[in-house]
């Protein structure tokens, strides 16, 4: 069993002792807390919910619903829907924020409260800590009977994401239609199946063959879109002679791509190529993504004479970055996509749709598409520290040992050796030290996170 409690939600597996799992004792408590937060910013009592295809979303639904309403919000809960759609809805509803049931690309075991505040965004760290620090003050205070809040039910939002994302000036409906596409797409088990196949039934591709496509939550494979995890569609892109396959995870906020060979487009390019499409209409427009990113981002966007700006690891520090330099994309290399004109959020819909534009525009297939990118291979790698590693000596030691090379130190410790480099933090979440590298030679990727990370242990033990 685990529960991880952090500021950007509480993630957790299903059952257990209070405490040591998503619990309904668990869901209730930092239920009631993001409540009483939201009862800070003011007097707006509406609450947007909704979740993906978990077996255990309905019951965290009811348990979530049923304590807002008893803290006197109105609820508003989408059903089976998106983390982009529940983002965008709240704004849309003018809630005072909006929780989203998904635990993402973990497995069938766990879920998640995901929090937004009124913009439908994630919120930051000291909203988060706020949070954290009510639900352990246990000084709940429930509305009496007058004032407890009602719950309405609204399915329409997917429709009204994607009608919105067809009025998106970048979006060409009859370029799509006129390739004819046949495309393979993998929801696994969850709401993608619901909302992928009507994405691209309003973009005009007629030929959709959709496995894993029933919405139950036993996810026929690993959820999280890595190449391991997409065998089965990669197969069968293959076997059904399709131009390209699509993948999202359980939440949709996530987006990977499958070349007509079988081969994997990669999830470190989807932000990549949906990016060269997007400054190749807006000339000089700049992009973000986190440092644990690939540098092709970077390298695409000073070709369209923008400025790409690395930010922290983590959504919400994408987004701060995205709006301090007024960048036009950003996201991350796990095939998240955060297009600003929808909304500050991770969105693999606009992504399909944006994509797909940019493909039929193209003229070629996407294995040349993909072979029109710079070509980087990113090395990941992790050291499991004992309780007594002080990692911040050890940062500062390697710090030290490479201060004539280009470093940034706003996200753990990132290195540059010309277009090479290699990103260094601990987790969140884990007693560990990650280390990404990344260079135009797998080997090379390989050997630069060897280097440190025999670097480090060769300091750990000098330090015992």
């Amino acid at each position: 069993m685990a529960l991880i409690k952090s500021i950007s939600g509480i993630r957790g597996t299903i059952g257990g002792k209070q405490g040591t799992g998503l619990t309904p004792i668990d869901v209730v408590k930092f239920t009631t807390a993001y409540g009483a937060y939201i009862s800070q910013q003011g007097d707006n009592k509406k609450i947007v919910i909704g979740r993906d295809g978990r077996i255990s979303g309905e019951i965290v639904r009811n348990l979530v619903a049923s304590t807002l309403q008893s803290c006197g919000f109105s609820v508003v809960d989408l059903g089976l829907s998106t983390t982009p759609t529940v983002e965008m809805a709240v704004k849309m509803e003018n809630a005072a924020g909006g929780i989203i049931l998904t635990a993402s690309h973990n497995p069938k075991e766990w879920n998640a409260l995901k929090l937004l505040n009124g913009d439908g965004e994630f919120l930051n760290a000291e909203a988060g800590q706020w949070i954290l620090d009510y639900a352990e003050k246990n000084e709940a205070n429930y509305s009496d009977i007058n004032k407890i809040g009602s719950l309405t039910t609204d399915d329409s939002y997917i429709q009204k994401h994607i009608d919105i994302i067809l009025q998106h000036p970048l979006v060409d409906v009859e370029a799509i239609k006129a390739k004819n596409f046949k495309i393979v797409v993998d929801p696994v088990n969850s709401t993608g199946a619901l909302s992928v196949p009507q994405l691209l039934e309003a973009l005009g591709v007629a030929q959709v063959t959709v496995i894993n496509s029933e919405v139950t939550g036993r996810f026929a494979h690993n959820p999280e879109p890595l190449p391991e995890n997409l065998t089965e569609l990669c197969h069968e892109v293959e076997k059904k002679n399709a131009h390209l396959g699509i993948a999202v995870d359980p939440d949709v906020d996530r987006l990977c791509f499958v070349c007509e060979d079988g081969s994997l487009f990669g999830e470190e390019y989807t932000l990549v190529a949906v990016a060269d499409y997007i400054l190749s209409n807006k000339k000089g427009g700049n992009t973000v993504s986190n440092m644990s990113s690939t540098r092709a981002l970077r390298d695409v966007t000073e070709k369209h004479g923008g400025t790409y700006t690395p930010s922290a690891v983590g959504e919400v520090n994408v987004v701060k970055k995205m709006k301090d330099t007024n960048a036009v994309i950003g996201g991350e290399g796990n095939g998240g996509i955060i297009v600003p004109e929808l909304h500050y959020g991770r969105d693999a819909l606009i992504g399909i749709a944006l994509f797909l534009t940019h493909l039929a525009k193209f003229g070629k297939s996407i294995k040349a598409l993909r072979s029109s990118y710079p070509d980087y291979h990113i090395s990941k790698n992790k050291i499991e520290l004992d309780e007594s590693v002080d990692v911040k000596h050890i940062f500062g030691q390697i710090q030290d040992k490479y201060k004539k090379q280009p470093i940034n130190t706003e996200d753990g410790l990132k290195i540059e050796f010309d277009k090479d480099w290699v990103h260094l933090r601990t987790s969140n979440t884990e007693p560990i030290i990650r280390i990404y590298a990344e260079s135009t030679s797998e080997t090379t990727s390989n050997n630069i996170a060897k280097r440190i990370m025999a670097d480090i242990k060769e300091m750990m033990m000098a330090k015992a």
